[in-house]
């Protein structure tokens, strides 16, 4: 047989989003102010974000409506397809199950209008004008422009510099949908002259284009921040995923012996893995969860568990997240969506409470991963999500060196159409693994907070 697909009609769009918090045997550290180290009021927070997800950021509600205007932008592309990669498994010859949920088909081509339509609905009710955000690979940006421009909102974006160079098309799309896109560290701010005066050839990170996108909203009274991953409101809208997921899964007569995802900030990750974790939380399930990271970039695998600011001109509250301490700045690897220095609270604490695992892989060993899907399943992963690809060939594999038959389930995030050239360099043998130093790892947590 051939690859299966499993749809949902659009009134299977979710009608809440659901919220792991809820059913945590123990709760997340809270978010601390950063001058007080006092848990943040809702007060400190307005500048950057509206009420209403600042209610969702604080919830510990299980379930959470979805606002019709929202679900009915979403009905353009959700509910997404679920897929059996039966051409993948008879390459691999192996006896696993392999599915995959598939983001790709957003207008953007990743799974991050989840969460930006939700952000653009709420800021648009509370009156904001502008958002000003940050963005990696652009699958961000491209998703807040474009529900920017759903919701007569201004948007404007800084670019990790190193992606701002590789990736021209994520800044042109962002552009088409009427966002302004500067490269970070920009002159446009304090903390981009800051760090321009120590490297005026930075390549830029995720936690500086925070720093930058947050200055601007504090310092603007009709502009607020809006995030595309870690924090707990961005997760809680991308349950939609798995909240799909489990009803397709059934529609297989089948359930995941192992769920994976890649990870950066951890929003593609929890919004497939939390509604699972929430049924092995309820005894309604036994999924091996498995969060999958660049070497190059390893929060989760080598970062600490520890209280962070999530930017680098330490201008937003400190969160415990794994971390590899925010002046790190990684390196130029091409999958740019996963560059960031910290860990998601909430992914961080499941994999401290022993509810999820965590793995690394190597750009080579993800690229090479990438083109098998693409040459069995026909579609071109994102540099990202080839992370989660390399692990489910391993698990794969295994099951065929073990003799057994495991369903494995993974977010395929979005597809890699803008990132042709990263595949072009692969092939040219021009991509490099990279190692990042235990000495330099230590550096950079050498200026975590002192938290009492």
């Amino acid at each position: 047989m051939e690859t299966v697909k499993y749809l949902l009609p659009e009134e299977k769009i979710p009608q809440a989003w659901y919220n792991l918090v809820a059913d945590l045997p123990h709760p997340p550290a809270p978010v601390l102010h950063p001058g007080t180290q006092q848990p943040v009021t809702p007060d400190d927070l307005l500048p950057l974000f509206p009420m209403g997800l600042i209610a969702q950021e604080a919830s510990t509600e299980r379930w959470i409506e979805i606002p019709g205007e929202v679900r009915e932008i979403l009905k353009q592309w959700r509910p997404s397809p679920l897929f059996r990669a039966r051409r993948l498994e008879r390459a691999l010859d192996t006896p696993a199950r392999i599915y995959y949920k598939y983001e790709g088909v957003s207008p953007v081509g990743s799974h991050k209008p989840n969460t930006a339509v939700a952000q653009a609905y709420y800021n648009k009710q509370e009156g904001t004008r502008r958002l000003a955000t940050e963005t990696g690979a652009g699958q961000w940006g491209c998703s807040l422009a474009m529900a920017c421009a759903f919701f007569g909102l201004e948007c404007k974006v800084y670019m990790v510099r190193v992606s701002y160079d590789q990736k021209p098309y994520r800044r042109a799309m962002m552009e088409a949908y009427g966002a302004s896109v500067s490269p970070s560290p920009s002159p446009e701010t304090e903390a981009g002259q800051a760090i321009l005066a120590q490297d005026p050839g930075s390549p830029g990170s995720l936690g500086i284009a925070i720093s930058e996108a947050v200055e601007v909203a504090a310092k603007n009274p009709d502009t607020r921040y809006s995030l595309g991953s870690v924090l707990n409101h961005v997760l809680l809208h991308q349950t939609v995923i798995g909240l799909e997921c489990i009803e397709q899964m059934d529609l297989a007569g089948d359930a995941p012996d192992v769920l994976i995802g890649c990870t950066g900030g951890g929003s593609n990750f929890a919004g497939l893995a939390f509604p699972y974790l929430g049924r092995n939380l309820a005894g309604k399930g036994r999924t091996r969860i498995v969060a999958v990271e660049p070497a190059a970039c390893p929060s989760l695998t080598r970062g600490r568990f520890a209280y962070d600011f999530g930017d680098t001109a330490h201008l937003t509250p400190l969160v415990k997240m794994h971390t590899l301490g925010s002046t790190f700045v990684p390196p130029r690897i091409h999958a740019g969506g996963l560059r960031y220095h910290g860990m998601a609270p909430l992914v961080s604490h499941a994999l401290d409470l022993g509810l999820i695992e965590a793995t690394s892989v190597q750009q080579l060993d993800a690229f090479q991963a990438g083109v098998t899907f693409a040459r069995a399943e026909g579609i071109v992963p994102a540099p990202e999500a080839n992370h989660a690809v390399a692990a489910v060939l391993a698990e794969a594999l295994r099951c065929k060196q073990e003799g057994v038959s495991r369903a494995i389930l993974v977010n395929l995030c979005g597809h890699g159409h803008f990132d042709m050239q990263a595949y072009t360099d692969f092939a040219a043998g021009k991509l490099q693994n990279f190692e990042y130093p235990d000495h330099e790892i230590a550096l950079a947590l050498a200026g975590l907070p002192s938290v009492g």
